[in-house]
């Protein structure tokens, strides 16, 4: 098949759309991505892609072609912007780089924001190819929950545009099943709408890994892991509640792999409020860096706003936590603590409970290390059911089949 892949962030930038760009390539696809300048999650273009910008103009065998557009900066105006000028880039420059170029599907990868829809749509339109929309990010729901939007009436045009975009697209994905019921609200069919969880990367299948150096290894030390994003969603006001509460203990010490928005005020904090002997900022790696710092981890904390958009949300990071086999830490509501409890793989309290989160470290912490590497174990058997990379690959692979039969026969 010959797939497009719209998505406004990709390598360098680490997405899972990477993997399945890779996977769809190795499986004989001839596979072709629109996207975006690589500038997610500092804001400024990266400085590799400045000096070379041909370099990154194919990845693992896929073609990138790269529309122009704002980096993120910093500021709610400039996001808006960055979302904007996406749309209008690719809306632009696709029909012009993708001329005489003819795909049997468009797969929409949508972590937010949700226009990433918009060009897809017009290319499903321009090259007759059913357009696929994966959406891992709900809107205009999540629009409210981070306070990004308050206007009636500016909610009530976004919803014109979700609805506009779901019902030209031949299937809609939802990550979680909670996602289904609001993603039928803004979709006439909802035959056409799926249940489609993110998976868990190979990458964190991995024994006898090596610990990365730039973290200390102290000796009686109960470190929790946070790895992702670091902005409004994953409410770290309530996260840092929990470690000032056990910033005297000399055995508990919070590790923080990634960056984002909320960063250098999550830094200020630190600095503030005294966490800085036991709370480090690491920065940001690439995900196969990633085991690597996960190896110095006994838990692996997820956490997510108290908002009932949010409750619906499994995390992407919850699928790689469980598969590295290391108990999980959950600060959330709804589906992503459901799934925590099904695999009996950690231990959770409610969004937004930094006191809940403190006494669950320091359980986690008191157990026996046997006790522990059985909930790690029983999260890594669940994510081989659950969210198994080959199967859910082979069940995107099929739709894509399907829907190119389909739109041969027409």
């Amino acid at each position: 098949m010959k797939i497009l892949i719209v998505s406004q962030y990709f390598w360098p930038e680490n997405f899972r759309i990477n993997d399945l760009t890779q996977e769809l390539v190795q499986r004989g696809h001839d596979v072709t991505v629109l996207t975006g300048v690589p500038n997610y999650p500092v804001g400024k273009v990266f400085d590799a892609f400045k000096k070379d910008r041909a370099a990154f103009d194919e990845y693992a065998g896929a073609r990138v072609f790269r529309v122009p557009m704002l980096a993120r900066g910093s500021g709610s105006l400039r996001l808006l912007a960055n979302y904007l000028s996406f749309v209008m880039g690719a809306c632009l420059f696709a029909p012009w780089y993708l001329r005489g170029k003819k795909f049997d599907v468009i797969f929409t990868y949508e972590p937010s924001p949700a226009t990433v829809g918009l060009p897809a749509v017009m290319m499903g339109y321009l090259k007759r190819a059913p357009v696929v929309f994966w959406a891992l990010d709900l809107w205009p729901e999540t629009l409210v929950a981070v306070g990004a939007v308050r206007s009636a009436r500016v909610l009530s045009v976004v919803g014109r545009m979700i609805a506009f975009i779901y019902n030209r697209c031949a299937l809609v994905l939802g990550q979680s099943r909670g996602f289904l019921r609001s993603i039928a609200k803004y979709c006439d069919d909802n035959d056409k709408i799926r249940y489609f969880p993110s998976w868990a990367e190979d990458v964190f299948v991995q024994n006898d890994l090596r610990p990365a150096p730039e973290v200390q290894v102290k000796e009686g030390v109960f470190n929790v892991l946070f790895a992702g994003n670091v902005g409004e969603a994953q409410d770290f006001p309530s996260v840092l509640e929990a470690a000032e509460s056990l910033k005297h203990n000399p055995a508990i010490r919070w590790l923080v792999v990634g960056d984002g928005r909320m960063t250098e005020w999550l830094r200020s904090e630190v600095a503030q409020r005294g966490l800085a002997h036991c709370f480090l900022l690491l920065g940001r790696f690439d995900v196969e860096r990633m085991p690597s710092f996960y190896a110095h981890a006994d838990a692996l904390l997820v956490s997510l706003k108290r908002d009932p958009v949010f409750s619906l949300t499994i995390p992407g990071k919850v699928q790689s936590y469980l598969m590295a086999g290391i108990p999980l830490l959950g600060m959330l509501d709804g589906e992503g603590a459901a799934v925590i409890r099904e695999a009996n793989a950690g231990l959770v309290c409610a969004s937004g409970d930094g006191k809940g989160l403190a006494r669950s470290v320091l359980e986690l912490a008191s157990m026996s290390k046997d006790a522990r590497n059985e909930l790690g174990n029983n999260g890594r058997v669940y994510a081989q059911k659950e969210f198994s990379r080959e199967l859910l690959i082979n069940k995107l692979e099929s739709w894509f089949i399907g829907l190119t039969n389909e739109n041969k026969q027409n």
